[in-house]
């Protein structure tokens, strides 16, 4: 407990972007969120005024952080599970627990849980040698996709197969892996919901994910065209896999839209890049939201407060190196004011995520091409679109 406010201290094991935005929703619940930070210069480690610089696969460090925290939570998924369980032996509450993280963690298990209960996934298998891709690949068709059990994101360890040869080098490497049929989406969804410990949910709207190179580059809010029924379906069962999971904070559900209907491909147990669209678009942003969850505060409502909403994020350019960063600030405030810029204070590198804006709005098509003009903008991408 905090002895200047007299409230519960949040934990933040990660100091990345969404422990710096989930830290500016902390202000306001009169929150100072301690982050436990890789290096000094972590997104979220600029801006908090309690980080411990650490390492997350360090038990020591984990425990030494744990012990100045009312609950701990997460920004990434990475950390060691016999460290979570060794934190929650020890006593201290994590949320989400060991247990429901295991399914974030680990694509096997989570495909085993999800259809146990019954949740619609894609086809898959155990890939452990190249005849059990080619087997499967008999049945499903050729390409297939193999996955790392752990540790993938944002397109890393994920690799399209288009015959089995190519399979030899990836299973040669050791890692656990699966393989999955080529699903022939109509489109990427993603629905976030939230749940506390007393077990209240809250669902967003369903919405659209564009991607690119396995990368989201725009979020759309809600799903443009998306049956009201579909969307209520994709809802209801985001909140069912947060109750059998019991998930406690907020849970990213990532959907492929196909002719049969919806199947699950991911799960997130945190903050998620689908619904930074919240903090100006929702009465309740998924930041604050989880604060609320994990700390068992009644949950807020996230009814949205435009029509339309668009994010799109700024994905920092290659060379030639674009013009200085002020001056790209200067020129889309100036030119979209009515885009909001959140920039994450991370080194530019070719492809790295340094920021995302948002646009609101009556107009879809209008907002979407004004937030896409401004990422590309600030990422130092010309020409520019119009918008």
């Amino acid at each position: 407990m905090d002895r200047r406010t007299g409230l519960p201290v949040v934990g933040m094991v990660g100091a990345g972007q969404l422990a710096r935005m989930t830290h500016q929703a902390a202000i306001s619940l009169g929150q100072s969120l301690r982050v436990l930070a890789a290096a000094e210069d972590d997104s979220a480690a600029l801006v908090c005024r309690e980080v411990v610089v650490g390492d997350y696969t360090s038990y020591p460090d984990l425990a030494a952080f744990a012990a100045g925290c009312d609950v701990l939570t997460f920004d990434h998924e990475h950390v060691p599970a016999e460290h979570l369980r060794g934190l929650a032996a020890a006593g201290h509450a994590l949320h989400p627990s060991p247990d429901a993280l295991r399914y974030a963690q680990d694509k096997r298990a989570m495909r085993e849980r999800l259809s146990d209960l019954g949740v619609p996934v894609p086809h898959w298998a155990p890939a452990g040698a190249a005849v059990d891709v080619s087997a499967f690949a008999e049945k499903f068709g050729w390409p297939v996709v193999l996955k790392a059990v752990r540790g993938g994101y944002d397109g890393r360890g994920v690799w399209m197969l288009p015959a089995a040869d190519e399979a030899g080098p990836l299973l040669a490497a050791g890692l656990p892996l699966l393989v999955e049929e080529l699903v022939p989406a109509r489109r990427e969804l993603a629905v976030v919901v939230a749940r506390s410990p007393y077990g209240q949910g809250a669902a967003w709207p369903v919405v659209e994910t564009v991607q690119q190179d396995g990368i989201c580059v725009e979020v759309l809010a809600p799903a443009p065209g998306l049956d009201r029924e579909v969307g209520e379906q994709a809802q209801r069962l985001a909140l069912t896999v947060a109750g059998a999971l019991d998930v406690v904070g907020v849970l990213a559900v990532e959907l492929f839209e196909t002719d049969q209907g919806l199947l699950v491909n991911e799960l997130a147990m945190r903050p998620h890049n689908s619904g930074h669209w919240t903090i100006e678009g929702s009465r309740t942003s998924q930041f604050e939201q989880h604060l609320r969850a994990v700390l068992d505060y009644p949950l807020g409502l996230t009814t949205m407060t435009a029509p339309a909403v668009a994010m799109a994020n700024v994905l920092a350019a290659g060379d030639p190196a674009p013009p200085d960063l002020d001056e790209r600030v200067h020129h889309c405030a100036a030119r979209w004011p009515a885009v909001k810029l959140h920039l994450y204070g991370k080194q530019p590198r070719p492809g790295r995520k340094i920021g995302h804006v948002t646009a609101l709005g009556e107009d879809p098509d209008a907002i979407r091409a004004a937030a896409r003009a401004a990422a590309r903008c600030l990422a130092g991408v010309q020409p520019e679109e119009p918008g």
